[in-house]
């Protein structure tokens, strides 16, 4: 194992190009180094980085051999060849792997070459790979289906008279229980945060008119059912006239599709357009429900279903009115179709 003395100016210089650079490679490499001349271990220095000790062992070794402290200066070529290379890419274009050391195993028992959890890291970084979440996708999504919707829906709303308007409508669940999301956390740190597995929920309706996203409109009811619906027909129905025709669009529940609601609808100067299934991406109410759950539910925990029914429906009573001029960007009807996930 490498080990490191420095002269009283090297370790000096050392020190001054610590405080100067911003590169956090360059800095964890210079940390190594004098780390090392002072005795420490490779699993200290590891530890106290927060890195693997091959990294670590890489970082010395490359002082010691090279003089290298910048991460760009005198980097290695990959070990895969170029055609290798492709075939690795082509690889994990088509397979999702949740741990590096999975693509390393892969790439040992394909090529024979044995790759670093940090080098691989390295090669999949120049190779545009990064380590997120993926999105997921219906996969009984039909695009002719949602194109016909979207050529239908922008018909309408440009033969819309004065005395009428589109509302869509759309039931959300939200339950108690603790849901950790993504956050800024400083580098080697962590942040803990109370959680609880509560199966508390609540029951809501809302309708959303996206030419005034501040007078949407939400009520919980005990459970959502034709009655329920109906019931929330006649409440938004009392914020417009009733020579205002609403062009009410919705998913494809049963209870959406029953005869009583129709015949509910009916009476209220309400006419009904359905979703096509599995359609998400075309009722923008969806992205209100995501815009509550970064406001009220990302990272929060709730001690009482009490507590979390109230911030629930201030979000709703109060910041909503407050914000919902600047949803806009977010909230539209600029829809795009999605593919079913094969």
């Amino acid at each position: 194992m490498h080990k490191i003395n420095l002269t009283a100016k090297e370790k000096t210089e050392l020190e001054i190009r610590h405080r100067k650079t911003r590169d956090v490679i360059e800095l964890d490499r210079i940390k190594a180094v004098l780390l090392r001349s002072e005795g420490w271990s490779i699993a200290a220095i590891a530890q106290a980085l927060r890195v693997y000790e091959s990294t670590v062992t890489r970082h010395i070794k490359d002082y010691v051999e090279e003089g290298k402290l910048n991460f760009t200066k005198g980097g290695s070529n990959s070990l895969l060849s170029e055609k290798q290379t492709e075939q690795l890419v082509a690889h994990l274009e088509e397979n999702l792997y949740h741990h590096t050391y999975d693509i390393v195993r892969y790439i040992k028992e394909t090529f024979g070459i044995e790759y670093s959890v940090s080098g691989l890291n390295k090669l999949l970084h120049r190779h545009g790979f990064t380590y997120k979440k993926p999105k997921g996708q219906p996969y009984k999504a039909d695009p002719n289906k949602q194109a016909a919707f979207i050529k239908r829906y922008n018909k309408l709303k440009a033969s819309l008279n004065t005395n009428e308007k589109i509302v869509f409508i759309d039931a959300v669940h939200p339950t108690q229980a603790t849901k950790l999301s993504y956050g800024w956390i400083k580098r080697g740190g962590t942040v803990e945060i109370s959680t609880t597995a509560s199966r508390t929920r609540i029951n809501l309706i809302g309708a959303i008119v996206l030419e005034n996203i501040s007078s949407t409109k939400v009520i919980e009811y005990e459970t959502i059912n034709t009655d329920s619906v109906a019931n929330f027909f006649s409440e938004i129905r009392k914020q417009h006239e009733m020579k205002f025709k609403l062009h009410v669009i919705l998913d494809q529940s049963g209870y959406h599709r029953s005869k009583e609601l129709k015949k509910v609808a009916k009476s209220l100067n309400i006419k009904l357009h359905y979703l096509p299934a599995y359609s998400p991406n075309l009722n923008p109410i969806e992205r209100l429900w995501k815009v509550m759950n970064e406001k009220v539910r990302n990272n929060k925990f709730f001690k009482t279903p009490t507590e979390f029914r109230e911030n629930i429906n201030n979000f709703f009573h109060k910041t909503v009115p407050e914000i919902g001029d600047t949803l806009s960007s977010r909230i539209n009807d600029n829809f795009q179709k999605i593919n079913p996930a094969y």
